[in-house]
């Protein structure tokens, strides 16, 4: 009777085994290319902790521009829109926005003390609804809440204390640390990925299949 061989197991061809590689390569190169852009932040957040003033003043401007950008296209997709029963209301938002990002942009330092001013009250509402509750509630996370609270408060009162020579620091201050976390948050992400992508290649070369060795009292050919 005859007996017949089972069939050997190959290795994946070369172009199947390039492909695995392929996509790993740019995963690996997209992952360098977050943390570059992690770094390039960090650097910026560091210049603009160093050199406040001019942090404030750059953030102003971008704030502006973007305002305008947005309203900008708010109008034209309200004009696009102008069948609808919302076309007034984006009419009215596009306008405010261009508005306002005018503004800023024409008068920098005076939009840097409003916005000093606005955020000092939020901090001081803030801390004060986070005092008041923590006291009240007294929950498990009373003593953080307390902390919180008490930081917010107090940071209000600095920002207003020397309000409104403190204008142009504040913001610059804000938008340079935001730019620091963000970095760094990149730079994390971008170098694990990297890591993870190198780790998942080798364990993959390593556990390829490779054919299986010629068993004994097997023919290779049916008699």
């Amino acid at each position: 009777m005859a007996r017949f061989r089972s069939r050997p197991k190959f290795a994946p061809s070369s172009t199947s085994a390039a492909k695995p590689r392929d996509e790993a390569a740019k995963l690996s190169r997209g992952f360098g290319w977050l943390a570059a852009l992690g770094v390039i932040l960090v650097l910026a957040g560091l210049v603009g902790l160093v050199y406040t003033g001019v942090a404030t003043l750059t953030s102003m401007l971008l704030f502006g521009w973007l305002l305008l950008i947005g309203g900008a296209v708010g109008l034209l997709h309200a004009v696009q829109a102008r069948a609808s029963n919302f076309f007034w209301l984006g009419v009215v938002v596009a306008a405010l926005n261009m508005a306002a990002g005018v503004v800023i942009i024409s008068k920098p330092e005076a939009a840097a003390e409003a916005l000093t001013m606005f955020a000092a009250l939020l901090f001081l509402t803030g801390g004060v609804f986070r005092l008041v509750g923590s006291m009240v509630v007294r929950g498990p996370q009373f003593g953080w809440s307390l902390v919180q609270g008490a930081f917010g408060l107090l940071l209000g009162i600095l920002v207003l204390a020397s309000w409104p020579s403190s204008s142009k620091y504040v913001i610059g201050t804000f938008f340079s640390l935001a730019l620091l976390f963000d970095g760094l948050g990149l730079v994390a992400t971008g170098y694990g990925g990297r890591r993870i992508v190198s780790l998942v290649s080798d364990q993959t070369r390593t556990t390829r299949r490779v054919p299986d060795p010629p068993q004994e009292g097997q023919d290779q050919s049916p008699s």
